[in-house]
């Protein structure tokens, strides 16, 4: 085929076509590069088809401002190639939406991965299908087969996608600023990562606490409200705004320590990876076990205070002593029942918190290189 024609293939060639976004600028086919064995590549602002206006107009009103397919990058004439595998990249300028975007990503992936973890977990919390992990999986299995074990999934992914979303841009956001560059002084005496987690744990639970507590008088109160919005704008009216934040300080005391142990630990662990192994960039597998490490070890840190608050919120029940604080409450739990009473019920919480910790992070990082601001940045 000749190169002034408008023909955009070449049967006698063996080339490959990559798309780099459908720009806004427009040149002649004379302007697309022949590469040999590794492609026709058109490059992100020299696509187009001769002087076909109609064809111009169709394409600029398609072309998006900050969101677009970069495709296939090229280096030096030649398509980067990793393990076998092309990089697909996708352009979003702002950086504020890339890091939400792929918090939401992250969030709904990791609890759906461990839905099934989560489910068996609650059925052995209520005794309702067996007494042991194996005989509740089998009881599920034969009952309502392998969409038993992700009953109820979509309701808690739209809870938990942007609330994660908020939680890892929180955090990303706040530890690029506190972080001192290379070769400077830190910013503040304690570090970065275990303030940005703390900020990560206190704006996802300030967000996201008014929809848990609407969810919880749907729950306990069908018939009061008709919905969620029903049940929101009718506390809004009749109770006032701060009755949507009800019970948020004990929340925090939960979140805090939790989300700040959690960050602290996956960037410090992070840190460590790259200075033994002299390698500045994490795998997928390397991120998932560093991020499950992570899970592992602010779970087992802050287990102690979540039984403190378990113990305070069943308060007299049945006979059982009332706590005056959080200190008084493990104070009385480590001379009663010894360490052991501080971590009853850590192999299962673990179940669940240390996988979706890992897959969390995991695909956070996976999206994060996916989603750039120009063909270099990831």
């Amino acid at each position: 085929m000749g190169r002034g024609g408008n023909q955009l293939f070449d049967d006698s060639r063996d080339v490959f076509f990559s798309v780099a976004c459908l720009g806004s600028q427009w040149g002649n086919v004379q302007d697309v590069q022949y590469l040999p064995k590794g492609g026709l590549f058109a490059s992100v602002n020299q696509m187009g088809v001769g002087d076909n206006s109609n064809l111009k107009s169709l394409y600029n009103d398609l072309y998006v401002k900050y969101l677009s397919f970069v495709g296939f990058q090229e280096e030096e004439g030649v398509l980067k190639k990793k393990k076998g595998g092309l990089k697909l990249k996708i352009k979003v300028k702002n950086p504020s939406l890339r890091r939400l975007i792929s918090g939401g990503i992250a969030g709904a992936i990791s609890r759906t991965a461990v839905a099934p973890l989560e489910t068996i977990r609650t059925h052995l919390m209520v005794g309702s299908s067996g007494h042991s992990t194996n005989e509740v999986f089998k009881n599920i299995m034969q009952t309502d087969g392998w969409k038993g074990l992700f009953r109820g999934n979509l309701v808690n992914v739209i809870r938990v996608a942007p609330s994660k979303a908020i939680e890892l841009f929180a955090y990303d956001t706040v530890n690029k600023k506190l972080s001192p560059a290379p070769g400077e002084q830190p910013k503040l005496p304690i570090p970065a990562s275990l303030i940005a987690g703390a900020c990560a744990g206190v704006s996802s639970t300030l967000c996201m606490y008014p929809l848990e507590l609407v969810k919880t008088r749907l729950t306990i109160q069908r018939d009061v409200y008709n919905g969620i919005v029903h049940a929101f704008l009718k506390i809004l009216h009749e109770e006032g705004p701060g009755e949507l934040y009800r019970g948020l300080a004990p929340s925090l005391i939960g979140v805090i320590p939790y989300a700040a142990t959690n960050y602290f630990a996956y960037d410090t662990l992070r840190k460590a990876y790259r200075k033994y192994f002299k390698q500045e960039k994490i795998g997928n597998i390397e991120t998932l076990l560093i991020g499950s490490a992570a899970g592992a070890i602010s779970s087992s840190a802050t287990f102690p205070l979540e039984v403190a608050r378990k113990h305070m919120q069943v308060g007299a029940l049945s006979g059982r002593q009332v706590y005056k604080n959080v200190i008084h409450a493990l104070a009385c739990i480590l001379e009663q029942e010894g360490i052991q009473g501080l971590y009853k019920g850590l192999g299962p919480s673990c179940m669940k918190l240390v996988p979706a910790a890992g897959i969390s992070f995991m695909c956070y990082e996976a999206c994060k290189r996916i989603l750039v601001e120009d063909d270099e940045k990831t």
